[in-house]
């Protein structure tokens, strides 16, 4: 009976023992078990999001592909001509359809380079 006692501390000592060789025996921890099967789920429930936009990719690309072929020497003789677009506002259309880039002023170029925070001198 005295050394009922010593069996039960050896016993308990050596059970994380055996659970440890029995997780290295599978390959995987519970935790990376849990990330595994957490991920399977989110690629399961983002499947169908997934099928989509690979439809609506396969439905925009000839229009994307007809865009960069027609307008793609025009962009490529504007960003020849446009050395900084910071120092244009964003683009305007007009009533008549025209579309317009006016270039900011001194004073607009400096309020736009101070930082957060700044004081503004009045």
């Amino acid at each position: 009976m005295k050394h009922v006692p010593a069996i039960v501390l050896s016993l308990c000592l050596a059970a994380p023992v055996a659970a440890q060789e029995q997780e290295s025996e599978r390959g995987f921890s519970l935790m990376e078990e849990g990330v595994r099967l957490f991920l399977e789920g989110i690629m399961r429930e983002m499947e169908p999001a997934l099928d989509d936009l690979r439809e609506f990719s396969e439905e925009v690309e000839p229009g994307l592909r007809r865009f960069v072929e027609e307008m793609g020497p025009a962009l490529g003789e504007l960003l020849d001509k446009v050395d900084d677009f910071t120092a244009y506002h964003p683009p305007e259309m007009l009533p008549n359809g025209d579309i317009i880039i006016r270039r900011k002023t001194p004073l607009e170029r400096k309020l736009d380079e101070r930082q957060p925070g700044d004081e503004i001198e009045l």
